[in-house]
């Protein structure tokens, strides 16, 4: 091959590596400065009243969902657990995670700190009055409804199933959908805790 086609090609090559920026992209959404930072007033699960600052200098993984949920909720909070596992000792530490309840009629206090606790210390139970619930949805843009009760009374809450990341300042950073396995979560983490002051 002639000279001048290897030196072109070596051109080329190199303005992509530049063009690329170096930084890998993330495995869940970049949302820093789309969605705005962590706030909220609700109840945790020993009954008081608590709001963002609570958890303040901890990076924070909320997800929403309820107790009885069959599905969407336990497998979310066994991947993040999974996830959180995998990061080293003090980044593990440091992560809080906000199990928050869109079914206050059925999960009071003591209810969801039975829960949680299925799911290792760091995850925290909090709910709320449906005004109080509206208000943090609407903040964050998802939804949340009630199904009909069954003959039992027995009914199904259809939630977000996205588990939005902050970091030590409350700000929002990422948003994890239900692809995003355990392994991209804690390498997005890892990354996410390394980098923020």
């Amino acid at each position: 091959m002639p000279r001048r086609h290897l030196i072109a090609l070596s051109l080329g090559a190199s303005l992509l590596a530049a063009c690329s920026g170096g930084e890998p992209e993330w495995n869940g959404h970049d949302i820093a400065g789309v969605m705005p930072d962590v706030a909220y007033e609700l109840t945790n699960e020993s009954g008081e009243v608590v709001t963002e600052a609570a958890q303040a200098d901890h990076p924070r993984l909320m997800f929403f969902g309820y107790t009885y949920c069959p599905d969407i909720c336990p497998i979310t909070l066994a991947r993040i657990q999974a996830a959180l596992q995998q990061l080293p000792a003090a980044q593990r530490d440091e992560v809080r995670v906000l199990f928050v309840s869109v079914d206050p009629d059925r999960d009071d206090p003591a209810r969801l700190r039975d829960y949680t606790s299925g799911f290792g210390d760091q995850v925290i139970g909090l709910t709320g009055s449906q005004k109080q619930l509206k208000a943090l949805h609407k903040r964050f843009r998802v939804t949340y409804g009630y199904g009909e009760p069954d003959e039992d009374g027995f009914y199904l809450v259809s939630h977000s199933s996205a588990v939005f990341a902050f970091d030590r300042q409350g700000r929002a950073r990422l948003l994890f959908n239900q692809d995003v396995t355990a392994d991209q979560m804690a390498a997005d983490l890892s990354r996410m805790l390394a980098s923020a002051p």
